[in-house]
């Protein structure tokens, strides 16, 4: 029992920890190599891609999808798509992909006279899933060794922590004053109920026990 109990809040805090991962935003450094606009047929990953842009048409299966390749100062590279999020979730309210994108293609440089963003998104990269992480802004720092503190993370996540904290002492509190309480009573009554029973029993054993020729105990 205790092992399903641990089991079963391990597996709800890693979802919590993967919903937060792939929700909030993260900032990348990096030289933007190239930008461009492919077609999309959407499949089993649609889930993992954002609305159409604000104005087009949702019920269409494929589309246009605006892609900023980029490469990380340790060599590696990184793609990202370039979506609206529209007012859906996660709520980034972005409608100016056009805008980002031609944002994207004026900073982009190459390995001789590398120009260094940083780059906001939120998602994953899964090359086996095909899936994108989704740019939701671009700027210019001084270098590759840029440092970015994720204040809006910090806030969210205190506020959450903060919440968990507040929900968990005042069930702590509610459980002490009314359930443990209801539970002890009927500890008490069924354990009375077991030596009400165990009393009967031997009442019955010592009037049996008098009819087969038994001394009464």
């Amino acid at each position: 029992m205790v092992y399903v109990k641990w089991g079963f809040w391990g597996l709800f805090w890693l979802l919590v920890a993967a919903f937060f991962h792939y929700t909030l935003p993260q900032n990348d450094i990096a030289r933007i190599t190239d930008t461009y606009e492919k077609r999309i047929d959407f499949g089993e990953n649609s889930i993992f891609w954002a609305a159409p842009d604000a104005g087009n048409n949702t019920a269409t299966i494929n589309r246009d999808v605006f892609f900023i390749q980029t490469k990380r100062p340790n060599g590696k590279v990184m793609v990202y798509r370039n979506e609206d999020t529209s007012a859906g979730w996660p709520p980034y309210f972005k409608f100016d992909t056009s805008n980002l994108q031609a944002e994207a293609a004026d900073l982009r440089s190459t390995a001789e006279s590398p120009r260094w963003v940083a780059i906001k998104h939120y998602g994953w990269r899964n090359e086996f899933l095909s899936i994108y992480p989704n740019a939701v802004g671009v700027k210019p720092v001084d270098g590759p060794d840029a440092r970015i503190i994720p204040w809006l993370n910090i806030i969210i996540l205190v506020l959450f922590f903060a919440l968990v904290w507040a929900i968990w002492v005042r069930w702590r509190r509610f459980r002490r004053a009314r359930i443990d309480p209801v539970l002890e009573e009927m500890g008490d009554s069924f354990e009375a109920a077991g030596d009400s029973i165990a009393e009967k029993r031997g009442r019955l054993s010592r009037w049996l026990d008098s009819w087969r020729g038994k001394p009464r105990r």
